[in-house]
């Protein structure tokens, strides 16, 4: 008797499946964070997937998806879980909301629709859907970026978010599944004029939150009040400042937008312009060996402090007064500062007050930008 032939939908099962054992890892950038922060709580003595093992990975991504579409953050999706642990994550997630932060809830997505673009697993396609929707509900009212956390567990929480990332992550995010999903079917026609509607709404925002300074466009704030637009104060050692790095990821998503309007590109330049002036010269941030303190969230066993030096790099401050562009410090109480050596050894090497962030940027992608735009 002749073996039976296999039907069309198990012949794609098997392509797909073979194309996605011989596929790379999907990339796991968007989740260091998030990792970053569970082992600074947990350690790292545990075992952990493969990259490759997307699959699994995928799987622990639904089993710490909450029953509304959204995760909680900081969370190690390469974490083997038991049996006792994925009971217990089935209970806890009945509960709903979940937080941006740390580059949250859409780095999810985004590796659950590429996970079921590779396996064809339609639970992988399902938990995508139900964290899209997720993001689409809670895009603010007004301007259009997103909060921190919903719901809000401490007074910051609802702030229209750019820290992290939050907002031009999501917008970059959303603007990927819009591209990749031309045959793909994640989204149907009435989920995808929904993301673009949303995609319309935060890009006008973004242009909206500019900060002006003199009547010159500078920068954007790492939080705005979600009512007022006013920018506003994260935790109690974020002052409502510009933000560099923060400002460097709004810049590099504008930057994404392949047909920009000359409204994106003059906000662009602006910001370009202002990463420039910002600059700090003759500084140079140095790490020197100390003894070890365990504090809460960290241990610290070195210190850090600004040492003169005509030959250094620029060096750019995290935060800067919304007034007079003047780098803006605190304690983690919330207490400003006017030098670096006053910020307690905790928050010096807990947080990063200075960096290198937009060196990079502006050496090599503004360029590539300028020259995209000119072709």
């Amino acid at each position: 008797m002749p073996r039976p032939r296999p039907s069309v939908h198990a012949l794609a099962l098997v392509l797909a499946v073979a194309a996605a054992q011989a596929a790379p890892p999907i990339p796991l950038d968007g989740f260091a964070d998030g990792i970053h922060h569970w082992q600074n709580l947990h350690g790292r003595d545990y075992p952990r997937h493969p990259p490759d093992a997307v699959r699994a990975i995928a799987d622990n991504i639904l089993l710490y998806q909450r029953r509304d579409g959204g995760w909680i953050e900081n969370r190690d999706p390469l974490r083997v879980l038991g049996t006792d642990e994925m009971a217990a994550l089935e209970a806890e997630n009945e509960a709903s909301g979940g937080s941006f932060d740390n580059r949250n809830v859409y780095t999810q997505v985004e590796y659950l629709a590429a996970a079921w673009a590779r396996s064809g697993d339609a639970r992988h396609r399902d938990g995508a859907r139900r964290g899209l929707d997720f993001i689409l509900a809670h895009q603010l009212d007004g301007c259009g970026g997103w909060p921190h956390t919903v719901p809000a567990r401490a007074s910051y929480h609802p702030h229209l978010t750019i820290a992290d990332a939050v907002t031009p992550g999501v917008l970059g995010t959303l603007r990927r599944l819009v591209a990749a999903d031309a045959d793909a079917g994640l989204l149907d026609a009435a989920t995808r004029s929904r993301v673009q509607r949303a995609i319309a709404r935060g890009d006008a925002c973004l242009l909206r939150l500019q900060v002006m300074q003199d009547g010159v466009r500078t920068g954007w704030a790492g939080q705005y009040d979600a009512s007022t637009l006013v920018p506003a104060q994260g935790r109690a050692f974020e002052l409502p400042a510009l933000v560099s790095d923060e400002s460097v990821a709004v810049l590099r998503y504008l930057m994404s937008i392949r047909d920009p309007s000359p409204e994106v590109v003059a906000a662009v330049e602006a910001g370009i312009a202002w990463l420039e002036r910002s600059a700090l010269h003759g500084l140079r941030l140095e790490t020197v060996p100390a003894p070890e303190v365990r504090y809460a969230f960290h241990i610290s066993r070195t210190d850090r402090r600004l040492v003169a030096d005509a030959t250094a790099p620029p060096l750019w401050a995290r935060f800067y007064d919304l007034a007079d562009n003047t780098p803006l410090l605190a304690t983690r109480e919330g207490r400003r500062v006017a030098r670096y050596a006053d910020i307690p050894r905790e928050r010096r090497t807990g947080y990063d007050w200075y960096g290198s962030w937009p060196q990079a940027f502006l050496d090599e992608e503004v360029p590539a930008w300028r020259r995209r735009l000119a072709r």
